[in-house]
């Protein structure tokens, strides 16, 4: 072969390399991971929130509930959507129903000692009801009324996907675990349950409207927070 024919040869090559290669940039800049971890978690909590939009449409969308009817609005949740504790109380009073803001009162007062006695603050952590709109008079919600809307929730868990749930009250306890026995029976200790395949640690305790009218069960409320707290520390969950 001759010089000229290699060196034709060569430029073939060289052309075929060229044809294949991409075109790579480099950057004197250091890749900023903490941005990247941010942006990550924007966009988990923006899908968070377009899913309650549409859990929430979902519920609006009801027809024939009384409970609806009679409610100015619906509440759905309040907090830090990405937070890793989910607390359910039992439904929305009349407070609430005409604020549009969960927990008010006398019963959010005592919430936010409660949780504040574990170094937890009430907008730190996700808030929601069993069920979404004020009962007549504040009565309990009927066995019909908590299964209707306990397939509400149990999505709702699923999308803020805590690493613990406090079910605050007898109607919370129903929605989420089906237990129809007395709370007095089963609040304090940790239970499971499981949704979409995923396993969720949960605790039932006294719901402060409950502790309101009850006052000297306080102290059963208070063993049951000790116990949340030692949970936290166990998972190494930082509020």
């Amino acid at each position: 072969m001759t010089k000229n024919n290699l060196n034709q040869n060569g430029k073939y090559v060289q052309e075929l390399i060229d044809s294949i290669e991409s075109d790579f940039l480099f950057s004197s800049e250091p890749i900023n991971r903490l941005k990247i971890i941010e942006n990550l978690e924007d966009n988990i909590n923006q899908k968070k929130r377009d899913q309650l939009f549409v859990l929430e449409k979902k519920i609006n969308s009801i027809e024939n509930c009384n409970l609806k009817k009679n409610s100015k609005r619906i509440l759905l949740g309040s907090g830090n959507v990405d937070s890793e504790i989910m607390l359910i109380g039992e439904a929305p009073g009349l407070e609430e129903d005409n604020s549009g803001r969960l927990f008010q009162g006398e019963v959010g007062t005592l919430l936010e000692k409660m949780l504040s006695a574990i170094n937890i603050k009430k907008e730190k952590i996700y808030l929601t009801y069993s069920i979404n709109f004020k009962t007549p008079e504040d009565r309990k919600p009927t066995a019909q009324e908590i299964k209707r809307y306990s397939i509400f929730l149990k999505e709702h868990i699923s999308i803020i996907n805590p690493k613990i749930v406090i079910l605050m009250g007898s109607t919370a306890m129903e929605s989420v675990t089906g237990l129809k026995s007395k709370i007095s029976n089963e609040r304090g200790k940790w239970k499971e349950i499981i949704l979409k395949n995923k396993t969720f640690p949960l605790i039932i305790t006294f719901s402060p409207s409950y502790l309101l009218r009850f006052p000297e069960n306080k102290k059963y409320s208070w063993e049951d927070l000790k116990k949340i707290r030692q949970k936290l520390e166990d998972l190494k969950i930082i509020i």
